[in-house]
């Protein structure tokens, strides 16, 4: 961590000026690009790279180094990025110099008057005198973390705002950084940001420390505007991607077997359960809560780290860390919500969960939710208590066995789950182990199977229902329980419904543009 000096500028002072934001009449900002920018497509954006030696803090004997990403498309207004130098706050000022522009072609005149869209940090994280890109902040209240041997998946957010609702999202955005210079012994970087929107200000301060996980510290104090009455309100954000995989089949062939930065959404709830769900990529918008007080974590993992499970050498699925978000003061009551998002290729994120608090705050009083952000590859070191987890997913059309020992389909739908974990495979011989499963009204359960798994020390369960209703969506839940008490997380499952008529055609346009893209 940092070591104990003078601060001079902290959080307080952004919370007066988020404080004075939420005063004053919302202003939007206005772009500043000239065509050349506003209309760049995303390769030559890319193009745009700042140069190693003019990263700030190469001169200084400090394993973080500090660079920025340029204006461009639709990051069109500049951010303002400071410098806490001995307590004192310093601008660094926008200098073109800072950027290899590659082959692109303009009136260097042009960039007078841009700005930073945003910055990234490097640290040798993966081996000593590398510096290796950490942290990425760009684009509105988007940030993206990684640890050792990562490669970038998921993104957090600062907030979110009518996400996955029929009215248009507003996206929050962070309007100005306050980045303290690290001493020498410093293993952690620390900054701040000032947030505004339509709806809310925030003030952050952030704490990053590398590692085999690396971890974000996060300590906001947001204001609501008065008049504002957002139909959701997110804390905590995260954003990712699921295509498909082992519980929801692609509609066609395809090489890879799974596609997706995150396959469950993990909760522990305040009253200590745990909570896994597999994500989907539903015909249409589905919105899932999970009510619970004072949570103690949630978070979009990455279950499965094989390479075989993914089979993809050029996007790297099974590099791409889990987030796992810990409230460090009492939140409250409250939900956890899941928005999944209809999407027919993988350059779509369309994942979000956040946590919904009960109560907004009033205007001109903050609401502080403190938290740390676990960017792992180790999802089973999350789990406590030594409660087995989930490991696997797989959704099949059910069958029985006939009299001539053949398979035949039996018109259900299979769901099989794999649980492993200490609570399982510590287990004496013998072990009573038993299977809790429910489902809402609209599942009828045709038949359950627990057996042991021991290619994973653990247990299958099979578990076989009919849809009365596919224009309604079903739920499903299952635990495994020895003497009557859970030794597992409780799996639950959405089968969203079929989309209404009037969305058939859009279903099967995102069918068919799957089609061609594979």
């Amino acid at each position: 961590m940092a070591q104990e000096r003078p601060v001079g500028f902290g959080l307080e002072d952004v919370v007066a000026r988020a404080k004075a934001l939420v005063d004053a009449p919302y202003v939007a900002p206005v772009s500043n690009l000239p065509d050349v920018f506003s209309k760049m497509q995303f390769a030559d954006y890319q193009k745009m790279q700042p140069k190693r030696e003019r990263f700030v803090w190469t001169e200084r004997e400090t394993p973080f180094k500090l660079a920025f990403y340029h204006q461009g498309m639709q990051f069109n207004t500049p951010v303002r990025i400071n410098e806490i130098v001995d307590g004192a706050v310093q601008e660094i000022p926008y200098d073109p110099a800072r950027f290899d522009f590659g082959d692109l072609h303009f009136d260097r005149e042009q960039t007078r008057k841009l700005g930073w869209a945003g910055f990234r940090v490097t640290y040798p994280i993966n081996r000593p005198g590398k510096d290796d890109e950490i942290m990425s902040v760009l684009g509105a209240s988007y940030f993206r973390v990684i640890g050792k041997d990562q490669i970038y998946g998921l993104s957090g957010r600062g907030l979110a705002v009518n996400t996955g609702l029929p009215v248009a999202e507003e996206f929050p955005a962070f309007r100005e950084f306050w980045i303290r210079r690290p001493a020498t012994p410093d293993t952690s970087l620390v900054f701040y940001g000032l947030l505004d929107s339509p709806t809310a200000t925030g003030a952050y301060q952030f704490t990053l420390t590398p590692g085999a996980d690396t971890v974000l510290d996060v300590k906001s104090r947001v204001f609501m505007r008065a008049g504002a009455k957002p139909q959701n309100f997110g804390i905590a954000p995260l954003t990712s991607m699921f295509l498909y995989g082992p519980n929801q089949p692609p509609a066609a062939q395809n090489f890879r077997p799974a596609i997706h930065d995150s396959n469950g959404l993990a909760i522990h709830a305040g009253d200590d359960r745990w909570i896994w769900r597999p994500l989907n990529n539903p015909p249409m918008v589905t919105v899932s809560s999970f009510a619970t007080a004072s949570p103690k974590g949630f978070g979009l993992l990455q279950r499965g780290r094989d390479f075989s499970r993914y089979e993809d050498l050029k996007d790297r699925y099974d590099l791409r860390p889990s987030a796992w978000i810990e409230p460090t003061n009492d939140w409250g009551k409250g939900q956890v919500r899941l928005v999944e998002i209809p999407t027919a290729d993988e350059t779509n994120d369309n994942i979000v969960t956040y946590w919904a608090p009960d109560v907004l705050p009033t205007p001109g009083q903050p609401l502080p939710f403190d938290y740390r952000v676990h960017w792992t590859m180790d999802e089973p070191s999350i789990l406590r208590d030594g409660l087995a987890y989930v490991w696997q997913t797989m959704r099949a059309t059910g069958e029985i066995y006939q009299s001539n020992l053949i398979r035949a389909h039996d018109g259900t739908l299979a769901y099989l789950i794999d649980f492993r974990g200490s609570s399982l495979a510590d287990l004496p011989p013998g072990a009573a182990v038993s299977a809790r499963v429910g489902a809402n009204d609209n599942v009828e359960i045709v038949g359950t199977e627990l057996q042991p798994n021991p290619s994973i020390k653990g247990w299958r369960l099979t578990y076989r229902v009919k849809v009365k209703d596919p224009a309604k969506p079903s739920e499903l839940q299952a635990t495994l329980e020895l003497d009557k008490k859970p030794i597992t997380e409780t799996w639950t499952v959405q089968l969203p419904p079929a989309p209404p008529a009037k969305f058939a055609k859009e279903t099967e346009r995102y069918l068919n543009l799957f089609k061609v893209i594979e």
